[in-house]
């Protein structure tokens, strides 16, 4: 088949370059321009290699996208994670339409950061949908779906890549052959089971201590490794990852008043929450690259069993 693809980062090459891996015509590419200072974008890098023409535009809205795409004479336009509004007089174009991909199970969490979410809301399942693009942000009916369980340790980094960039890429390509070839369905999402979550930034990513230690557990591991929840912590901004729980089964498990530090080692750092105990494997101050080994972090900031992480200013 010919087909265009939209899209930008490791995600956009990876579905180009399985296009081409299989003899696909890749007609062109449609990528935003980079940033000044910024690296070149993953997949306009691979477009290039591979000798495949890149369309950088500002919008794709109005004349010069439609022109662009309309000139290429696609079967199918594959969106492979795009941030730019795509209107219907731009994905109507090719003679088969537009898929597009989006990293949950549509209805629910539709919005920027679809995979955080189920995990900070403590989800036991997730998923991806290819659905066709509309006006409306993730509203499109749906082509196919496939789904994943979330184990009760997983990250977003874990979710995502071990599991839903892979099965993304591969969904791609069983949607473009079904739609090219006549054989998909379309469902119309059921409106009553929709849900919009906004994006998942530092406002967000904030530590509450004094939450029961599944919710702070959970918060952590939707955040990791980006944008990395985060607490003030002997006066500097902490980020935390690689967190455990330790849930309290009888009240001989309770140690400690909440946020006190109640054990150190190269384990991490456990910390006495309401319901249990947290226990932080990694941790990265605020300025730095690096992240810290729990007694590491400890030894860095001068906590000690006994320390307490509440009592900072709230986190903004």
């Amino acid at each position: 088949m010919r087909i265009a693809i939209v899209g930008q980062q490791a995600f956009g090459k990876s579905v180009l370059e399985a296009f081409l891996a299989r003899g696909d015509d890749v007609a062109g590419v449609f990528c935003a321009p980079d940033k000044p200072g910024a690296k070149a974008d993953p997949l306009r890098t691979a477009a290039d290699e591979a000798g495949v023409g890149v369309f950088q535009l500002p919008s794709l809205k109005g004349a010069a996208a439609e022109e662009a795409l309309r000139g290429l004479a696609v079967d199918l336009g594959v969106m492979a994670y795009v941030l730019q509004f795509a209107p219907q007089g731009f994905v109507n174009i090719p003679s088969h339409g537009t898929i597009q991909y989006h990293p949950s199970l549509l209805p629910k969490y539709r919005g920027p950061s679809s995979i955080n979410w189920p995990i900070i809301r403590g989800e036991t399942e997730t998923g991806l949908t290819i659905f066709r693009p509309t006006d409306g942000l993730d509203e499109g009916p749906i082509i196919l779906q496939k789904t994943t369980a979330i184990g009760p340790d997983d990250t977003l980094g874990s979710v995502y890549f071990d599991r839903l960039y892979p099965m993304g890429v591969s969904a791609m390509l069983e949607a473009a052959d079904l739609v090219v070839g006549g054989r998909h369905e379309e469902t119309v999402q059921d409106e009553r089971l929709a849900s919009y979550e906004g994006w998942c930034r530092d406002p967000e990513a904030g530590i509450n201590w004094h939450a029961h230690v599944t919710e702070v557990h959970n918060l952590i591991r939707g955040c990791d490794p980006a944008p990395g929840a985060w607490a003030l912590i002997a006066g500097r901004k902490v980020r935390l990852y690689e967190a455990r729980k330790h849930l309290a089964r009888r009240f001989s498990d309770v140690a400690g008043r909440t946020g006190e530090i109640v054990a150190i080692g190269e384990s991490g750092i456990q910390i006495a929450l309401q319901g249990g105990r947290l226990e932080i494997g990694k941790a990265r101050i605020d300025g730095s690259k690096d992240k810290l080994t729990g007694a590491a972090f400890a030894a860095a900031v001068g906590l000690a069993v006994g320390s307490r992480v509440v009592g900072e200013p709230a986190p903004a």
